[in-house]
C-alpha cells in the first residue's frame, strides 16, 4: 500500500494553513450518530469544492485556483426531519491558520484536543437557517496518509475513526451526544481525472474501528494488472492500525438514481441498506448493516460515481443544491 506524509494534518491534529494546489482540493470530514440512535449529521469544509460544478468549469478554463471555490456542507439527519447546506463562496470568504478556518460565517477551531465546529449557513433547496455548534473530541490523532488512486495523487487520512461529539443547534432547536468519526483529504487533481468510483464505509466502537475504502480508477488510469484499490483497516483504542484482509465485496441495492452501492461483508452474511440519509445523481451516503470478521456492525456508507459527475447534465442539476454566493 502507498502511504504518504499528510500536508492537511499534522502529529498534533488538523492543520488548515496547508497549501492546496491549483486544481486540487483539502478537506475536513466529520460524521456522527446520536447515542440515541435518533439522529445523526456529517459536515465537510472544503478548499476546493470538489462536486462544483463551477470549480469543474473554472478548471476547463485554466483557472483552477482552489481559495476561490470554498464550501462548507452540513447535513442533519433524523428526528425533526432533514436539513443540508452547501453553499459554495469566493476567495473573499476565507481566513485561515493552523488552527482556524472560517468559510463565510460558519468557522472551525482546532485547540489540540477537541474541534469546534460553529455553523451559520442558509439550507437548501428549501431556505431555511442552520445555526450551532458542534464539538468532537477525537479519542486519538493519527497523522498517517494513503494514497487511494493510480499516481498517488489523492490521499487520505483518517484521524481519529472513534470520537465522542456534542452537538446544540438554536436554529433548528437540537441536542444530543453521540459517537462521531473525523478524517482528512486531500489532492491535486480533479476527482474525475483519477476515479471512476468508489464505496467507503466506516464502523466504529469505542475498542475498534474497521474502515473500508474501494476506489475503481477512471479508465485512462487503469491497468489490466490494477482497475482499483482497496484499503481495509482495522484500528484500536490506542490508535494501532493494521491492514487486514477485507472480506469479500457485497452488492447492495443500487439508489433510485441506479448510482451502485457495495460493502464488504463476511462469507455467509447478508449486507443490507439500513437508511439511505442522500440520494443524488452521482452520490449517495446510506447507513449500512454488515459483518466482519464475526462482528456485526453499523456503519456510515457512501457510494460515488465520478464518471456521472462528470456527464454535463448532472452538473447542470447541482445548484439547486449547490448554490454560490456572488464573489467578493
Amino acid at each position: 500500500m502507498q502511504y504518504r506524509h499528510a500536508s492537511v494534518v499534522s502529529q498534533t491534529g488538523p492543520d488548515f494553513s496547508a497549501a492546496v494546489p491549483r486544481d486540487g482540493y483539502a478537506w475536513w470530514y466529520v460524521d456522527a450518530l446520536s447515542d440515541c440512535g435518533r439522529h445523526g449529521l456529517t459536515m465537510i469544509a472544503m478548499l476546493g469544492c470538489v462536486f462544483s460544478p463551477w470549480y469543474a468549469a473554472a478548471r476547463r478554463r485554466g483557472a483552477g485556483d482552489p481559495l476561490a471555490h470554498p464550501a462548507l456542507n452540513l447535513a442533519l439527519y433524523g428526528d425533526g426531519g432533514r436539513r443540508w447546506a452547501l453553499t459554495e463562496r469566493g476567495a473573499g470568504d476565507v481566513e485561515r491558520s493552523n488552527t482556524d478556518l472560517a468559510i463565510g460565517p460558519s468557522t472551525l477551531h482546532w485547540d489540540g484536543t477537541r474541534l469546534t465546529i460553529e455553523v451559520n449557513e442558509i439550507t437548501a433547496p428549501w431556505p431555511s437557517r442552520l445555526r450551532g455548534r458542534v464539538t468532537v473530541h477525537p479519542s486519538m490523532l493519527l497523522s498517517q496518509g494513503y494514497a487511494i488512486d493510480a499516481s498517488d495523487r489523492h490521499l487520505w487520512t483518517p484521524i481519529s475513526p472513534y470520537c465522542r461529539v456534542e452537538v446544540e443547534f438554536m436554529q433548528p432547536a437540537l441536542r444530543w451526544q453521540g459517537t462521531a468519526y473525523l478524517d482528512a483529504n486531500e489532492g491535486s487533481a480533479p476527482l474525475e481525472a483519477d476515479f471512476d468510483s468508489w464505496n467507503w464505509s466506516r464502523a466504529s466502537a469505542a475498542d475498534c474501528s474497521r474502515i473500508f475504502y474501494d476506489t475503481r480508477w477512471h479508465p485512462d488510469v487503469a491497468t489490466a494488472s490494477s482497475l482499483g484499490r482497496s484499503i481495509s483497516l482495522a484500528i484500536d483504542a490506542q490508535g494501532d492500525v493494521e491492514e487486514l484482509p477485507p472480506p469479500p465485496r457485497q452488492r447492495l441495492a443500487a439508489t433510485r438514481w441506479g448510482i451502485a452501492r457495495e460493502t464488504r461483508c463476511d462469507p455467509g452474511a447478508r449486507a443490507a441498506v439500513l437508511e439511505t440519509l442522500e440520494s443524488g445523481p452521482f452520490y449517495a451516503r446510506s447507513l449500512v448493516r454488515t459483518r466482519a470478521e464475526g462482528r456485526d456492525w453499523t456503519a456510515f456508507h457512501e457510494s460515488v460515481s465520478l464518471r456521472r459527475f462528470a456527464a454535463r447534465w448532472v452538473q447542470a442539476l447541482l445548484p439547486v443544491r449547490l448554490p454560490r454566493r456572488p464573489l467578493r
